[in-house]
């Protein structure tokens, strides 16, 4: 037996071999990971819904996947042109309203004032100004960056969603071709890899809830206008753990400042304190290791480390990937729903 026919009978050294190439790949490709990684959310999710829908509505697959892509349109396009007019105008009036207040005639009585106006004579005004212009154009740089990213994954995975079926059809036909070896372990890495990723975005979901409910009910106390639309974007920007709920509290603050003024805007800045710090060191932890299965100690290590490795990227891949290697270490397997189906009929 040759040593080529000697590698493909060992299954073992095989996959570890596809394994560390689809690895080397990633990292090549690390610029487009975040296209990769939204690309595969929105997919999922899609997917997922489809198979929801068509449980209870026997309508076809494409007009269910249609549908779902002109409502998130929809909801994009108002979203930009509802709250970023809103936004605008109230950044545009506290902003005035410092000017006013530090060109106030009573401004000089105030001793601490007069420290703070000398200060800003001597000190190199210009050059930090500067410095936080060059901060700002990069934030917003990313953002325009950020844009593009997200518009071209919602079109790669609308695409992928609408011909799913030909998509699966035609895949199909690599696990039958002269490499069929190679492909089919890939298919077994990534059958593995969106079971993990399913359990996951099943905690997601319901972290998201809970972070919306509790937000709204503060919001509608404090008497916030047009609490449905802000309902959904909290949900939508909860989907993203931790950085979801800090990224929206820009808009909740300049919106509760046109209501309340500065005490409302302390009393949201509050809330995402405290918000954040529930869904940090209760949520992630306790739903994720629910699903998972995982101890909390476990999950909470595998959240930090995820971070501080790959930022928002390690908090939302962070857990998948800690228990798609723990499956394949053969450490604990995490089962698909129709694995559960068919170990529960027998």
């Amino acid at each position: 037996m040759s040593l080529w026919k000697k590698f493909l009978a060992n299954v073992e050294l095989r996959r570890i071999v596809v394994l560390l190439s689809i690895i080397a790949v990633l990292f090549l490709a690390k610029k487009m990971m975040s296209i990769i990684l939204l690309t595969f959310i929105f997919t999922f999710l899609v997917l997922q819904l489809v198979k929801f829908v068509r449980r209870w509505i026997k309508i076809p697959a494409p007009l269910i996947v249609i549908i779902v892509y002109a409502l998130t349109i929809f909801l994009l396009y108002s979203a930009v042109t509802k709250y970023l007019p809103v936004i605008a105008e109230q950044t545009m009036k506290m902003i005035d309203s410092v000017y006013k207040f530090y060109q106030n005639p009573d401004y000089n009585t105030n001793q601490v004032f007069k420290w703070l106006n000398s200060y800003i004579k001597t000190s190199d005004l210009m050059h930090q100004f500067k410095g936080g212009i060059s901060v700002a154009f990069g934030y917003l740089t990313s953002i325009g960056t950020m844009g593009v990213t997200f518009f071209l994954s919602l079109i790669l995975s609308f695409f992928f969603t609408v011909e799913s079926q030909r998509m699966f059809k035609f895949s199909r036909l690599f696990l039958t071709s002269d490499y069929a070896w190679f492909f089919q372990d890939i298919y077994f890495f990534a059958q593995k890899f969106v079971n993990t990723f399913g359990v996951v975005i099943e905690a997601q979901v319901f972290i998201a809830m809970v972070n919306t409910v509790i937000t709204t009910i503060f919001l509608s106390i404090m008497k916030m206008p047009q609490l449905p639309s802000l309902a959904i974007m909290i949900f939508l920007l909860s989907m993203i753990p931790v950085a979801g709920v800090i990224i929206s509290c820009v808009p909740l603050a300049l919106i509760g400042y046109s209501v309340g003024g500065i005490q409302y805007v302390a009393y949201i800045l509050i809330l995402i304190v405290v918000i954040h710090a529930l869904e940090a060191y209760v949520l992630n932890p306790q739903f994720m290791s629910s699903r998972t299965k995982l101890p909390i100690f476990y999950t909470f290590v595998v959240l930090l480390v995820g971070e501080r490795m790959f930022g928002t990227w390690g908090l939302i891949v962070g857990i998948p990937i800690f228990t798609f290697f723990l499956d394949i270490l053969g450490v604990k397997s995490i089962s698909s729903e129709k694995e559960k189906l068919k170990s529960a009929k027998n």
